[in-house]
């Protein structure tokens, strides 16, 4: 959890009051549920994507169509350095963005997620936990590159949802992972053609330089935070760093990052142990054969 007990029973009283119950970095609250199959996929049907999007119209302006990137965008800006590394204000990256769910009476953003490099151009991975309770959430949508009320690379809804059975069964968080195939809101260009893509990474060394850039649910721009990734366990990371917030959920750890264009390999994302973790550490699920195998998965139904 990313607060101590006390300062998140206080979080939980106080936002229950306006109807939103934040916890474990993401926004959980009585959301519209889907089955999905045994295997923990779910096809969205178009009618559901196209209601999450009519109602995104009310909080994201779109500045940027669909199709056209702009040169440079996502160029990742130097980080103070500090010790403890603690999370700063950093610019948009055109590859991540928030997860917002719209069945809140006014949509809002909960948690993070990222592009990542698929065969179909359109795939998206964040935390299990932002997606499936009980249910796949059919009230998702994306908006890449997220700021201030902007849609720059405008907004996408899922086709296909797939998280392991093992999540799916008893909440397993060494696959507290989720892989999500989008659409545009509007035309039919590929997002990954408009955004680029995080490549990814599988059976990595543990012990890796990273960038964690993610939407804290109370804001309008990312944080951003950097240090060495270390071994929790054999199937867990862990990422020490202060102030990353609820909505971090999702996030992805990012290695090798191009300075020219933000875009990087990715190793992890912000979840797992404890969901998520506590304000002075992140963990994520180790990306090995069982997150490899939910990537094929995803990227081939």
């Amino acid at each position: 959890m990313r607060l101590k007990y006390a300062a998140l029973l206080a979080s939980v009283l106080a936002l229950a009051v306006a109807g939103l119950l934040v916890a474990n970095r993401g926004l959980a609250t009585d959301a519209p549920l889907a089955d999905g199959d045994a295997t923990g996929h779910y096809k969205e049907p178009r009618e559901v994507g196209d209601a999450a999007a009519e109602a995104m119209a009310e909080v994201v302006r779109s500045v940027t169509a669909p199709g056209r990137r702009a040169d440079g965008a996502g160029r990742p800006e130097a980080l103070r350095a500090s010790r403890p590394p603690v999370a700063a204000e950093a610019a948009p990256s055109a590859a991540v963005g928030p997860l917002f769910y719209t069945a809140q009476g006014a949509p809002a953003h909960g948690c993070t997620a990222s592009v990542v490099h698929s065969p179909g151009q359109d795939l998206v991975v964040t935390a299990a936990h932002c997606v499936y309770m009980d249910g796949f959430r059919t009230d998702l949508a994306f908006v890449p590159g997220y700021q201030d009320g902007t849609a720059p690379y405008g907004v996408w809804v899922p086709t296909s949802i797939d998280v392991a059975p093992e999540w799916a069964e008893n909440r397993d968080p060494d696959h507290d992972v989720a892989f999500l195939r989008v659409r545009p809101a509007t035309g039919n260009t590929p997002l990954e053609r408009v955004t680029g893509a995080q490549r990814v990474r599988f059976g990595s060394p543990a012990a890796l330089p990273a960038r964690v850039l993610g939407y804290p649910n109370a804001g309008e721009r990312p944080v951003a935070c950097e240090n060495a990734t270390e071994s929790e366990s054999r199937t867990q990371l862990r990422f020490a760093c202060e102030g990353l917030p609820n909505g971090t959920s999702g996030s992805p750890f990012l290695t090798d990052v191009d300075p020219a264009t933000g875009l990087g390999t990715l190793v992890g994302v912000l979840g797992g142990k404890d969901e998520g973790g506590d304000e002075e550490t992140s963990y994520s699920p180790y990306f090995g054969d069982a997150i490899e195998r939910l990537y094929r998965r995803a990227t081939t139904r």
